[in-house]
């Protein structure tokens, strides 16, 4: 498997686009990946041999080759074989009402095939495929976004670095609400609109993405991630990472793989 990662810095785009990243693999039996939420807005471009097939919400479906998904409270499980190539942008939430001309909850907890909503992504679907390095593809997509870029105001930067963000999880509501000059109501109408969630929702999703970043990268106790992460105690902790992962802190510990927040198991 070859993995490629990238944070753009061309000052043009560095506030769309929050990262590309692209997963090239070969497997000769059947592969099963469960994905856990991630906390963002992505567009996935798949140029396979074979089908893809997914599974969220016990809803399954055929992954189509160009799809936009938003964020997710529950993990994806991805079965394939074969030869794949993926490739990925990971779009700030307040780009996509700009870019799509839908509010980015439209998004959450589906895969929508954008080839159905915009007519440039199937001829930029093929272009990308065209190219023969990673590199070619982040500036093909790059080209094709130069024409669409938002401009953003100072609040919509700030609610875009407020969620691709974990580590304020100490933060409460009010709080929030002051930082953006919002009341609690208003600033909980905008964050459905981004993500999907309410405030509060929003607060505890923030919780668990910096505790499965801690599982992941430290060697820490799950009871002082608990701790660190701001839950209330370990079983507060326990039940809001089971009720978004499907699993416990202790499982994802154990079945982790290189990847923050990817399970691979072989399928018999």
């Amino acid at each position: 498997m070859e993995n490629y990662f990238v944070i753009p810095q061309s000052p043009l785009i560095k506030d769309t686009v929050c990262s590309f990243w692209q997963v090239q693999s070969e497997n000769h039996y059947a592969l099963r990946e469960t994905v856990l939420p991630k906390g963002i807005i992505e567009i996935i471009f798949s140029f396979e041999t074979t089908q893809m097939y997914a599974r969220i919400n016990e809803q399954s479906l055929t992954v189509p080759r160009c799809f936009i998904q938003g964020f997710l409270t529950s993990p994806v499980q991805l079965q394939y074989t074969g030869r794949h190539t993926l490739f990925g942008v990971v779009l700030s939430p307040t780009a996509i009402k700009h870019i799509f001309h839908f509010p980015p909850n439209e998004f959450a907890n589906r895969f929508i095939d954008l080839t159905l909503m915009d007519n440039s992504i199937y001829s930029l679907w093929h272009r990308l495929g065209e190219q023969n390095s990673f590199d070619d593809r982040v500036k093909t997509f790059a080209t094709w976004l130069t024409q669409r870029l938002p401009q953003f105001t100072e609040r919509e930067k700030a609610f875009n670095t407020f969620l691709k963000t974990h580590y304020d999880t100490h933060l409460s509501v009010s709080d929030i609400a002051g930082r953006f000059c919002y009341s609690s109501k208003q600033l909980s109408r905008k964050l459905y609109e981004l993500s999907g969630m309410n405030t509060e929702q929003t607060l505890l999703y923030k919780k668990f993405l910096q505790a499965v970043h801690l599982i992941h990268c430290s060697e820490l106790s799950l009871t002082k991630i608990a701790y660190s992460c701001h839950f209330s105690d370990q079983s507060h902790f326990i039940r809001i990472f089971k009720s978004l992962s499907r699993l416990t802190p202790k499982e994802y510990r154990q079945r982790k793989s290189h990847i923050e927040g990817h399970i691979f198991e072989n399928v018999h």
